[in-house]
């Protein structure tokens, strides 16, 4: 295997094809025309086009994915998160081709895809689900049957996929037909797949992943938790790795049960298996995520390892290199850096981005898949990137993020940005007291839309970058816009820019 094709975009894409460099590889890039200009189309060796910006007539299109594999002379291609990464049709077209899906097989990918069949296989395996069918419900009246046997409160949740969609929280009985005609209709537009499957909630618990890694062969190790319970309507926003809420030996008997899920379908390559973790200590396997996870970073920091190299490596027919029983050292965070509004309800923003600067220093890591010029748009998830900061101890990570973010500086479009501030300065967040509800408990000291320290210079900061690129048409360089000096960072810009 000499040569890699990135089926994907953004920070991710950027991700791959660094690991493709250090392993030896070759890495062909596909673009959207709305793409055209961004990082990971300059980093590759090799850069495809594949049609408009819309993701169905681009990033998921099979057919121009294979003809640019081909076309390049690619023998394998990587999916990444998202978009084909958990479509078993997809496995099977790129094998059919000829070409090494990195990736484990269609038949893994089919068991877990399908909610339903993997809780069934869960069941099977000796491994907690919650309580709940394990087939999809067929009308209105059959939900209602099962929700009786249930109980309130419960969830219903599309059996095609995960990520939130097709997921709605029903409190009693008056409000399922309503709500299970809005899931149905959610998933059948996420997934093509209207299916729906009944759980019982579970009150205040953690969202916990494991993360595993296994040759198909039967070897299958994990390498610890991540604790990824700030979310947003089902959307992760902040995950840390260990989590503040396990022991040790509760981490080993989690470890275990997502071995065990992994073994049970063949597994090979990196995958995650969630659970959700009640206030009891029970856990209950949740789904199993079969691609590399946004959050991957966190994992890689404490436990020393690259886990995209390493999917390279299994699926090349090499042995896993990384040896079973690896400690956790230290602690690290993953911010996800998005272009939404946390202050109008995590609104999604476009915009063109007019200066960048990245955080650096010790522990500082910026995972991401943008630069000034890049204009963001409607077309696909708003991450713009992820910062990921590793400490000593989980204190250290916290204010090493604290500082981080203040460093960080992103002109022209909204972030999430001022958010993950006020939850790294926030007292329940530091105790590691949280569960899925912090968000939505927290509300306003979280979310309010109100002006904090350095946003006033940084939006004249922009006015100065906007004025000077109506001017001259280009956007200035600036090396260090709140660096030290008399003058304050917007003077400075002001300046540059010609209008002080």
């Amino acid at each position: 295997m000499n040569r890699v094709l990135v089926a994907n975009r953004g920070e991710i894409a950027c991700r791959i094809i660094r690991a493709c460099h250090e392993e030896g590889l070759e890495a062909v890039a596909v673009y959207s025309e709305a793409d055209r200009g961004s990082p990971h189309v300059q980093s590759a060796d090799v850069a495809v086009p594949i049609g408009p910006p819309p993701a169905r007539e681009s990033y998921l299109n099979v057919e121009r994915l294979l003809r640019a594999a081909r076309d390049t002379g690619a023998e394998a291609i990587h999916p990444g998160y998202g978009f084909l990464s958990e479509r078993a049709h997809f496995a099977e077209a790129v094998e059919r081709a000829g070409l090494v899906f990195i990736g484990p097989g269609p038949a893994a990918i089919r068991a877990m895809g399908d909610k339903t069949e993997a809780r069934r296989r869960m069941e099977s395996a000796g491994v907690a689900i919650v309580p709940g069918t394990t087939e999809p419900v067929r009308d209105e009246a059959d939900a209602a049957a099962a929700a009786d046997r249930v109980g309130y409160p419960l969830m219903l949740k599309a059996a095609a996929g995960g990520g939130g969609k097709g997921m709605r929280r029903v409190a009693d009985r008056d409000g399922l037909a309503s709500a299970l005609r809005a899931a149905r209709s959610e998933a059948e537009s996420a997934f093509g797949d209207g299916a729906i499957y009944l759980e019982r909630f579970i009150e205040r618990p953690r969202h916990v992943e494991l993360q595993v890694l296994a040759d198909g062969r039967g070897g299958v190790i994990h390498l610890g938790e991540r604790e990824c319970s700030i979310q947003r309507r089902h959307q992760k926003l902040i995950e840390e790795a260990p989590s503040p809420g396990l022991s040790p030996e509760l981490r080993a008997r989690m470890g275990e049960a997502a071995v065990q899920a992994a073994r049970s379908v063949g597994y090979r390559s990196a995958g995650t298996v969630e659970f959700l973790l009640a206030p009891d200590g029970q856990f209950y396997f949740l789904e199993m995520n079969t691609r590399i996870q946004v959050e991957h970073p966190v994992t890689e920091l404490v436990y020393g390892v690259d886990l995209v190299r390493e999917q390279l490596r299994l699926a090349a027919g090499r042995p896993m290199s990384i040896p079973p029983g690896l400690e956790p050292r230290g602690h690290a965070i993953e911010c996800r850096i998005t272009s939404e509004d946390p202050g109008q309800g995590f609104l999604p923003a476009t915009g063109r981005i007019a200066f960048l600067r990245i955080p650096s220093g010790p522990g500082v890591r910026w995972d991401g898949g943008i630069e000034a010029g890049n204009e963001i748009g409607v077309f696909y998830d708003p991450l713009l990137a992820k910062l990921i900061v590793w400490g000593e101890t989980r204190e250290h990570a916290v204010r090493r993020m604290r500082r981080a973010l203040d460093e960080l500086l992103i002109v022209g479009v909204p972030t999430s940005q001022a958010f993950h501030r006020r939850v790294m300065r926030d007292p329940e967040f530091q105790r590691g007291a949280y569960d899925l509800g912090y968000v939505e408990l927290a509300g306003d000291r979280l979310l309010r839309a109100e002006p904090e320290a350095g946003l006033v210079e940084q939006a004249a900061l922009a006015a100065a970058l906007a004025e000077h690129e109506a001017r001259t048409g280009s956007v200035p360089v600036v090396a260090d816009p709140s660096g030290g000096g008399g003058d304050s960072a917007w003077l400075r810009a002001a300046r540059m820019a010609g209008l002080r």
